[in-house]
């Protein structure tokens, strides 16, 4: 069955110059409006239970598409069908009225929803107890911090039992242990097979949770494919506009006292010299990371994870205990420390950044970073291009191949001689 459908959905708002314009255009039938496109027509179909995310740059109209399925915006062109409750948090807390209780905000935020309030009784108690705002229920919501409103708005709004949800760069809310529970119902939602749509500029999270990747650019829809083929184009595309990527990769975070687990110590060597600035040589120098974690010893173990990136900021590698099928060993108070060996590191010349990230047991959920945490200056002998150099074996005829180590140097050379290739002696 299929959960939502977009036909030839369009999206443009008129803006005037003057605020007489927009009277003048209707008593004269004369245009004076300027049309600002949001979305241009685009037409697609999402099956259930398929998590679809929607990536681009700010303005590309990826919110302007969450609200148009959701229904809180209407199109200009198209149709559009969604089958079955949708729930979106698209801004929360938009709905809550300051000078109100906590607990008329629930009754207000669940009817908005379209909730009866029948069920809004029955279902009151586990809303608080999910934000964890006993309390304060009886407060006016302008006494709550942010943290707290967000707490109670995410609470509301995942409360019911949705068909569609749709989130815009919602994926966690709060601070620590919060942050956690939040994304975990997020995953049983999945795990329960419902539709999910959002809008996120972590690509990690995306790649690891989406089946199908939306990508938009200037209001059209650029790609629509699978994760991995997505995210690769788009990350070579934020690569080539601004050489950073740095807005793309794992969110920045800042963890707080509450948060499950941070990072207690980081130490990158090269060959055993320890610093910030270090150099290698391509084939020779043996690259460790080394990281120490402290974390909620009730939870399971954090796994840990680091990419290696080049000055624009794209992501030449990584490696993390999770994809390698391990689980860091922690002491009885939950710190642990593990420490990972890149032997005779194959990247070529250039500059190169270590990006250290302690994330939840299943590798999606990021509870703290450190990026660039050491500067890795390689050098090289030859001319090899590129990045990285990979092991090769090269075969003369139907001679067996030789086997050269990516950056080794050795009698493998050539000699050019009436078009074909002798091995050099």
């Amino acid at each position: 069955m299929i959960a939502v459908v977009l036909r030839d959905v369009c999206k443009s708002y008129a803006s005037y110059e003057h605020v007489w314009d927009r009277l003048w255009e209707v008593l004269t039938k004369t245009k004076k409006r300027h049309e600002r496109v949001a979305l241009h027509p685009v037409s697609l179909e999402i099956p259930n239970g398929q998590v679809v995310g929607v990536i681009g740059t700010n303005g590309a109209g990826k919110s302007t598409l969450l609200k148009l399925i959701a229904g809180t915006v209407r199109p200009s062109g198209g149709e559009i069908q969604v089958n079955g409750h949708v729930a979106a948090l698209l801004e929360l807390g938009a709905g809550f009225h300051p000078e109100m209780s906590g607990r008329d905000n629930v009754y207000l935020g669940a009817s908005v929803l379209g909730l009866p309030k029948s069920l809004i009784d029955r279902l009151y108690e586990q809303i608080v107890a999910f934000a964890g705002l006993e309390e304060v229920m009886d407060q006016a919501v302008k006494t709550y911090s942010s943290g707290m409103n967000m707490r109670l708005a995410f609470a509301v709004a995942t409360a019911v039992d949705p068909e569609v949800l749709i989130l815009d760069e919602t994926l966690s809310v709060g601070d620590g242990a919060f942050a956690r529970k939040s994304f975990e119902k997020i995953i049983g939602y999945r795990k329960a097979g419902k539709t999910i749509l959002f809008c996120s500029h972590a690509m990690y999270q995306v790649e690891a949770i989406c089946n199908r990747v939306l990508w938009l650019d200037h209001g059209r829809l650029v790609m629509d494919a699978e994760p991995a083929r997505v995210i690769s184009a788009y990350t070579e595309f934020l690569s080539g506009i601004d050489g950073s990527g740095e807005a793309d990769g794992c969110p920045a975070r800042s963890p707080s006292i509450e948060s499950p687990a941070r990072l207690s110590a980081i130490e990158v060597s090269t060959d055993g010299v320890v610093g910030r600035e270090l150099r290698a040589r391509s084939g020779q120098t043996d690259l460790s990371v080394m990281v120490g974690f402290v974390s909620d010893p009730s939870l399971p173990p954090p796994s840990v994870a680091l990419t290696i990136t080049g000055f624009s900021g794209w992501a030449v590698t990584s490696a993390s205990t999770v994809n390698d099928g391990l689980v860091p060993e922690r002491l009885g108070d939950g710190a642990g420390e593990v420490r990972v060996t890149f032997p005779r590191l194959a990247l070529l010349k250039g500059s190169y950044w270590v990006n250290v990230f302690l994330l939840s047991e299943d590798g999606i959920h990021v509870y703290d970073q450190a990026e660039r945490v050491a500067e890795i200056y390689m050098v090289q002998q030859g001319l090899e291009q590129g990045v990285v150099s990979l092991p090769r074996e090269w075969a003369m005829g139907g001679a067996p191949p030789d086997r050269l180590r990516g950056g080794e140097q050795g009698r493998c050379g050539f000699l050019k001689h009436s078009d074909r290739y002798h091995r050099a002696p």
